[in-house]
């Protein structure tokens, strides 16, 4: 488990990947040295810094969540990872091979995308989630003030408490 520190590093960046380290200090009382090594080391667990795009603003109105079983799973996902309308690709199990999380200006683009992926590239069955409304995004270790209001404690969840949560 993250220590309540770097639990906290990580929370604010989330919030604001912009922030000044010197802010993050203030704010968790940690070492801006201690902060930087850990940003710059990779020990965060931190992927990389990227923009969150609001796509309706930027002309994308439609949007799925496609659940793909392919014939050929290494043709289909060549094929997927080199789209461009495909915003980010799983390997899922339970009957299928991939989940896509698609982007397209309207629906007719988004049809013909479905369509082609049927006929050209061995798409055994698939189901497609149209997102109707986002309720939440990128939400995970995303809000320091509850975070630091729980002064260490882990966030309340419906999941189970475990044995190794209770020590």
């Amino acid at each position: 488990m993250i220590e309540k520190k770097y639990r906290d590093i990580i929370t604010w960046l989330r919030k604001d990947g912009r922030m000044r380290l010197t802010k993050i200090a203030r704010k968790t009382g940690i070492p801006v040295s201690t902060i930087f090594s850990r940003v710059k080391g990779g020990t965060l667990g931190i992927a990389r810094f990227t923009a969150l795009l609001d796509f309706e603003s930027i002309g994308y109105t439609a949007r799925a969540t496609i659940l793909f079983k392919a014939e050929n799973r290494d043709k289909l996902r060549k094929f997927l990872l080199s789209s461009p309308e495909v915003n980010s690709l799983t390997r899922v199990n339970n009957g299928y091979d991939f989940m896509a999380d698609c982007v397209f200006r309207d629906m007719r683009e988004l049809e013909l995308f479905v369509d082609a992926l049927e006929r050209a590239h061995g798409v055994k069955r698939k189901e497609v989630h149209y997102v109707i409304e986002e309720l939440k995004r990128e939400a995970f270790l995303a809000e320091p003030e509850r975070a630091s209001a729980r002064a260490g404690q882990p966030a309340k969840s419906a999941l189970p408490e475990r044995k190794e949560d209770k020590k």
